[in-house]
Order: C-alpha cells, then structure tokens, then sequence
C-alpha cells in the first residue's frame, strides 16, 4: 500500500510538469512554423514587387538583391534544428527588423547614384559571397540566433559572419540604384539590427568551446578591420 501510494503521489507530481514541458514544446513548434510562413509570405511579395520592376525597366541591380534575399527562404525551409537556441525577447527582436528591412524596398524611378553597371557589379559580388556563405553553412543556416554546428571552412576563414557581409554589399549597391528615403530608412534599421544580431548569435555560439577557438582564429565578425 505504502509503495502504491508513493508512486500515485510521484505521478501526479511528474504529471503537471510533463504537461508545462510539452505545452512549451508544441508552442516553440508553432512559432518556428508561423516564422517561416510569415517570411516565406514576405519574399514572396518581395519577388512580385522586384519582378515587375525588372520587367518594366530592364534594371537588375534590385533582381540581384531578390535573388540574394530569396535564398533565406529556401534554406529557411531546409535548415536542421538546432542544438541550442535564443528565444530572448532581443534575438526575436533583432532577427524580425533585420528580416523585415529587404521585403519592405521599394524600387524606384528616382535618378540613380552610380550607373547601372557599377551598382550592378557591387551587387554580384555581395550575391556571389552570399551565396559561397549559404553554401558552405547548408542546412545550418537559420534565422534565430542558434547554434547548428559550427562552420569555420571556406569563406567562414575570412570573416565569422561573410553571409551578413555580403548582405550589407548588396544593400549598398541597392540604395545606390534606389536613393529613396523609404529605401534608405528601411535599410539603416535592417543593417543595424543585423550587425547587433551577430553579436547576439556569438553569445549564443560562444557556449560552445569549439566556436571560442574559432573566434580565435578569425578575429573579424563581418567587415575585416573594422567589426
């Protein structure tokens, strides 16, 4: 009886507990789905919006950048789980500004800054790190401040954060081509809470002993020489 009445009583001591942790479970489950759907909607608009400029004017320094922005959609979908996670209000905060700056551009039919080549131009190369970054990550990419495995190979010998780099060169060619104070606010905020979310995900990756011997090895986050 005496055993019988301990075990009812540990049941129903682990049971309420049980309940908490899959309520927090299925609610982080929810979150991650509604995360993807709101971006996979926000490109999608993004991509109507860039292509029918592109189709009336012939410019494709703004179909560049839509290229570069629609690989977060994809490896987004793709992206594996993740051993550890920020969910803090911050890194919510910082990863929802820095995601929302690029579908929010408008292209414009204001008088370029540069010709068209140069900006352009800028613009390949910012894909073509962008790209060389989302290749070499794979499926460890992702949009919350989390560690998916630590990459330190290919253009991760750089810089630790090349993908933010490469953003920033094409976010600089685009304004160059759209000069519009929408463009440039929507862009200052994105960029800034971009480069505050690579100093949020470090924290987060710096639990990890191999990401500190990393950080050792390459000592710039995203722009060698100055952060």
């Amino acid at each position: 009886m005496k055993r019988a009445a301990v075990a009812s009583f540990g049941i129903e001591l682990t049971q309420p507990w049980r309940g908490r942790e899959t309520w927090r479970v299925d609610a982080e489950r929810l979150s991650d789905i509604a995360a993807r759907a709101v971006v996979i909607v926000l490109f999608s608009m993004m991509a109507i919006r860039f292509g029918s400029d592109f189709v009336a004017t012939g410019r494709v320094t703004g179909l560049l950048l839509l290229v570069s922005e629609v690989l977060v959609v994809a490896l987004t979908i793709m992206r594996r789980s993740a051993a550890a996670v920020d969910r803090s209000t911050r890194a919510r905060i910082l990863t929802a500004v820095s995601m929302l700056g690029p579908p929010l551009l408008r292209p414009g039919h204001m008088t370029a800054l540069a010709p068209e080549t140069l900006t352009a131009c800028l613009s390949i190369a910012g894909l073509a790190v962008v790209i060389a970054g989302k290749l070499t990550l794979g499926r460890s990419f992702g949009l919350m401040p989390a560690n998916r495995g630590i990459v330190s190979s290919g253009i991760y010998g750089f810089v630790r954060h090349p993908i933010y780099m490469g953003y920033l060169v094409t976010h600089v060619a685009f304004l160059a081509a759209n000069p519009g104070l929408w463009n440039i606010a929507a862009l200052l905020a994105a960029d800034a809470a971009l480069l505050s979310r690579a100093v949020c995900e470090e924290q987060t990756l710096a639990r990890d002993l191999r990401y500190r011997a990393y950080q050792q090895q390459v000592r710039w986050r995203v722009c060698p020489g100055v952060f």
